[in-house]
């Protein structure tokens, strides 16, 4: 799994570096997509990590459970990395005496 992840955030990284005609079909501004995101799938952001100085992640998931992973880069371009269904969030409790 942790392989897979790499290799397709790879290819969004390269995505983001290719010539706009290239990545077209699965990238556009950041704005644009979160604004699509949350019209066409109310997928709102849950969370983001740094790839590298030029490039983060970020994870936009819906209360249906359907979620989308975008790559953006520092000149506002996003591209989608991965798209899903059935999401769920870790949820870490404390365990209470006598429970």
């Amino acid at each position: 799994m942790t392989r897979l992840m790499v290799t397709t955030l790879c290819v969004a990284v390269a995505a983001l570096s290719a010539a706009p005609a290239t990545a077209a079909d699965q990238c556009a501004p950041r704005a644009d997509m979160i604004k699509a995101l949350g019209e066409k799938f109310r997928e709102n952001p849950t969370a983001l990590g740094v790839v590298n100085p030029n490039v983060i992640v970020e994870v936009f998931v819906s209360d249906r459970g359907t979620w989308t992973i975008l790559a953006s880069d520092t000149r506002g371009q996003s591209c989608v990395v991965s798209v899903g269904e059935g999401w769920e969030s870790a949820m870490t409790t404390a365990a209470l005496p006598g429970t």
